[in-house]
């Protein structure tokens, strides 16, 4: 009997513990609990208080347009963008542009828009989602994507109430969150490769499929919708905009046959001036013209104009002034390093040998004129010398494994020249050296130049310099014709902005209308009956027409024997 009454002393003993450390870890759990409450509420006071607080609204978010009236510049973009988004059948786009364009406002103002539109897919509860691509941080695991979206598996940390019953737990993505709606990808070049390939997928199926180790039709812990999501994927039925500041050769082909392309073009200088007026206007402080002018001299975009005139019209301020003056822009521009655009003017007094020609930066977009020099004297060696300089001379081409190094176009646009002319004017070059070059230290690439190098050869050879302030644009074959090229409307206004009397461009293959600054030319004879034949003096040199050709006599003989 004495060891029942030992078992049964030692089960109240048990009893009694258990009951013992149940209590105080009811009481601990309830301690906490208070404290964490006590704790949450003093941290949510403390985020009422915070959000009842704020500074003034930047001058950058201020000068943001409201409507799309206010964007400055665009006028042809945003009409693509309505065209592309606000009919009844919407298409993907890619907004092309320098940064600072007014690219993103114009989306969303032009979503707005499409959504009033009843004829539109796009309705009042359709969702604007902005994605920046350079921000999107995604695990190649897919435990996180928050552009596609991911799978919270049971295992994983934080998969809460259904990670403990086993169940995967599928977590939305911006694509199934902008579904009926758009999706704005900023900075779309940016985007990895692998979420590049994985958005493709889901624009051709409108939806995201998911896939987990740990679900299994039979589950029957695993909710219906979660079912239904497995079985049939999330629905991403969304209109794609993306925008970019790279060039279209570095988008990849797969999404750009997908999109409409749209191009946001660099902004003028008057355009800046209107900008940074506006800018002026709404920090209610005025600004001088010079002041103004300047700033778009050192701008290259609306928000570097916003940046400027903010801390100038700081400045103006600290010095109780009520008006930006142009000092005050110059020391922002100094102390922030603005790189001002260099002044570019057409001498009215150009030498034989000199003609300015017009190119595109590729980093901003704009145009810019080019002031080429040409030089010829008898050859001093065996073999005819060519001489560039401010050219590239080679380029280097990669596709895959393949990689191709030849000429550059820049190189062959100048022996097309010399072809061109020894040919249409039956001069023989070949004794002579040859020496091109361009100012300024920005090497030169592509074929636009190459009338321009051919009317520098011509006036070389003949002594002759262009009767008018002239620039000149287009690709030279050997035969001496001229061949389209492109950004021809943007070089155009770019010659006129810097004092060009008379701007040549190729007769095809652009959209310029005729003016009275506007010629179009078709071979090498039309330039140089425009650029040359009415300068030349009858005492200098007389030139005739014949055939094909036109011959010269005094000056070409007295230049190539006193070089």
């Amino acid at each position: 009997m004495d060891w029942i009454v030992t078992i049964v002393v030692q089960l109240v003993i048990a009893v009694v513990v258990y009951l013992l450390i149940t209590k105080k870890n009811s009481n601990s759990c309830t301690g906490s609990q208070l404290k964490a409450e006590k704790f949450g509420s003093k941290e949510f006071e403390n985020l009422s208080q915070a959000r009842l607080k704020s500074l003034n609204v930047p001058l950058t978010e201020i000068a943001r347009p409201s409507q799309i009236s206010e964007i400055i510049g665009q006028a042809d973009g945003i009409k693509a963008l309505r065209a592309a988004l606000c009919g009844s059948n919407p298409q993907h786009v890619i907004i092309y542009g320098p940064p600072g364009i007014g690219k993103t406002c114009a989306a969303r103002l032009v979503m707005n828009e499409a959504k009033a539109n009843p004829e539109s897919p796009f309705d009042k509860d359709s969702k604007f989602i902005e994605i920046d691509a350079t921000c999107i941080r995604f695990d190649e695991r897919s435990i996180a994507d928050p552009l596609i979206g991911s799978v919270h598996d049971p295992i994983y940390q934080g998969a809460g109430q259904f990670g403990s019953m086993g169940v995967p737990q599928p977590k939305p993505g911006a694509v199934s969150k902008a579904h009926c709606g758009v999706l704005f990808l900023d900075e779309i070049g940016e985007l990895h490769p692998s979420q590049m390939n994985k958005l493709l997928k889901v624009l051709e199926d409108r939806c995201v499929y998911f896939d987990s180790a740990y679900y299994s039709k039979e589950n029957k812990n695993i909710p219906p919708y979660i079912h239904d999501i497995f079985e049939n994927g999330m629905p991403a039925d969304f209109r794609l905009i993306g925008a970019t500041t790279r060039q279209p050769d570095e988008i990849p082909s797969a999404l750009r046959s997908r999109c409409v392309e749209i191009y946001f073009r660099a902004l003028s200088e008057t355009e800046l001036v209107v900008i940074a007026r506006q800018a002026a206007a709404h920090i209610s402080i005025d600004a001088s013209e010079s002041a103004l002018r300047l700033c778009a001299e050192y701008a290259y975009s609306g928000r570097d104009v916003v940046n400027i005139m903010q801390l100038a019209g700081g400045i103006a301020r600290i010095e109780n002034r009520s008006q930006i003056q142009k000092k005050d822009v110059e020391w922002v521009a100094s102390t922030c390093r603005y790189k001002g655009r260099p002044i570019q003017q057409i001498a009215s007094d150009v030498k034989p040998g000199t003609v300015y020609g017009i190119g595109v930066s590729t980093t901003s977009s704009r145009g810019y004129i080019m002031e080429i020099e040409c030089y010829v004297y008898p050859k001093r060696g065996t073999v005819q010398e060519v001489c560039t300089f401010g050219i590239v001379d080679e380029e280097q081409i990669e596709n895959g494994p393949t990689r191709l190094v030849r000429r550059s176009t820049a190189r062959a646009s100048i022996e097309n020249a010399i072809d061109a002319v020894s040919r249409r004017y039956n001069k023989d070059l070949s004794s002579y050296d040859i020496r091109f070059n361009i100012p300024g230290g920005m090497p030169v690439d592509g074929p636009s130049a190459g009338i321009a190098f051919a009317l520098a050869l011509y006036g070389a050879v003949f002594g002759v310099a262009p009767k008018h302030r002239i620039a000149c644009t287009g690709e030279i074959t050997c035969n001496g014709e001229i061949r389209s090229v492109g950004g021809v409307e943007i070089k155009t206004q770019a010659a006129i902005n810097a004092g060009a009397e008379i701007v040549m461009v190729p007769s095809m293959g652009h959209r310029v209308e005729a003016s009275d600054k506007i010629r179009f030319v078709r071979d090498v004879d039309e330039a140089v009956n425009i650029m040359y034949l009415n300068s030349i003096d009858e005492n200098e040199c007389v030139c005739e027409h014949a055939g094909e050709y036109i011959v010269a006599t005094e000056v070409y003989s007295s230049m190539t024997e006193n070089p």
